[in-house]
């Protein structure tokens, strides 16, 4: 990937958002190094979000190529009236909720019995002794898969909502701009997702 050259009039900033702009202004006048370098900033926790939302990671990489191309084709009009993470996970947010109604339509088969069969194959992550006990690292382990099956189970706004405050550590406004409601209402959704999660998990929070 391309080098971004060195511009003297825009100092090398520590908020990403305030980087992403600079980025976004030079990417409206053509600068693909400038597309590249905004792609690699965002890239993971896009892929990740959309990933937690389908539970299919190659197809999230699909997704997340359609919405930097999104990006790259909507520049010239993007203005940042919000920060640009809230601009860019709006976008994903219609890929992701336009992908899982099309598959509500359709189903093909169960997404999560497999899920949970296929896990039993994965390579356990406590392999090495030296890091801890490998009963603490199963159980870890276990939790998480259990954790992200149940979020996987919860209604898509409640889902996302979730996902966006555990996993990107948004606020109530950006996560509501995002979902395009009212921070009350996204106060209500994460109530609900996690009174639902603490049910599911039930088993394994009283061990």
């Amino acid at each position: 990937m391309a080098s971004l050259p060195d511009d003297p009039q825009l100092p090398i900033e520590d908020d990403p958002d305030a980087l992403s702009v600079r980025l976004m202004r030079r990417v409206q006048a053509g600068d693909e190094a400038a597309f590249e370098e905004l792609v690699r900033l965002h890239q993971g926790p896009v892929i990740g979000t959309i990933t937690r939302m389908l539970g299919d990671p190659d197809e999230a990489h699909d997704i997340a190529q359609v919405v930097f191309l999104r990006v790259w084709k909507s520049a010239a009009r993007w203005e940042p009236t919000a920060k640009f993470t809230t601009w860019l996970f709006t976008i994903t947010r219609n890929l992701v909720f336009n992908e899982s109604r099309r598959r509500s339509r359709k189903p093909a088969w169960s997404m999560d019995e497999p899920r949970s069969d296929d896990s039993d194959d994965r390579p356990r992550e406590f392999a090495d002794p030296s890091a801890r006990p490998p009963d603490v690292d199963a159980h870890q382990a276990e939790l998480e898969r259990a954790v992200d099956a149940a979020v996987q189970k919860l209604p898509e706004n409640q889902r996302l909502a979730v996902i966006l405050r555990r996993h990107e550590d948004m606020d109530y406004e950006q996560i509501a701009r995002i979902l395009d409601t009212s921070v009350s209402s996204v106060k209500s959704l994460l109530f609900r997702a996690r009174t639902t999660l603490r049910e599911s998990l039930r088993g394994y929070l009283d061990q």
